[in-house]
């Protein structure tokens, strides 16, 4: 029988648990997976921009234990060339994605699994834009109290 195989696509920025959690169940849904990661200058015509850098990302990606390849994504029209080129059986992407990429149904099963509560990339960077240098120095302040209440119990 031949080997079933999974395609998905990201960015994966500021990689975190979900982004793990996602390509773990992808993983569970056949034998291969494929994770497509979206390059720098495609991103940029997508209108993101990333803190980490498309070769650190894929490097990331690659290093996975339940990715078998991860290839650059650099355009829409990539992901049917994709289907096409590596056989894939099943193309999946979180729920943020949910009929997006409908129309690949002519060439495989599409599926839109859950996102991992509580966490996303996007939240992260919400985050840290919120921290300017009056908070960065607060928060140095509460560091050094908490290090001189522990050297005294040392």
């Amino acid at each position: 029988m031949a080997a079933r195989t999974v395609l998905t696509y990201g960015t994966f920025d500021l990689f975190h648990v979900g982004h793990l959690n996602l390509l773990r169940r992808l993983r569970a849904l056949g034998d291969r997976l494929i994770v497509g990661v979206s390059t720098d200058e495609f991103n940029a015509l997508k209108g993101k921009k990333t803190i980490i850098g498309f070769e650190d990302r894929i490097e990331i990606v690659r290093s996975l234990q339940c990715v078998d390849l991860a290839v650059p994504e650099e355009n829409w029209a990539q992901k049917a060339d994709d289907i096409r080129r590596h056989g894939v059986q099943v193309f999946g992407m979180g729920s943020d994605w949910e009929g997006r990429f409908d129309e690949l149904k002519a060439h495989c099963e599409v599926i839109y699994l859950p996102r991992t509560e509580g966490v996303s990339s996007t939240q992260i960077k919400k985050t840290l834009q919120v921290l300017d240098r009056s908070h960065v120095q607060e928060l140095k302040h509460a560091l050094d109290l908490i290090a001189s209440i522990v050297d005294r119990f040392e």
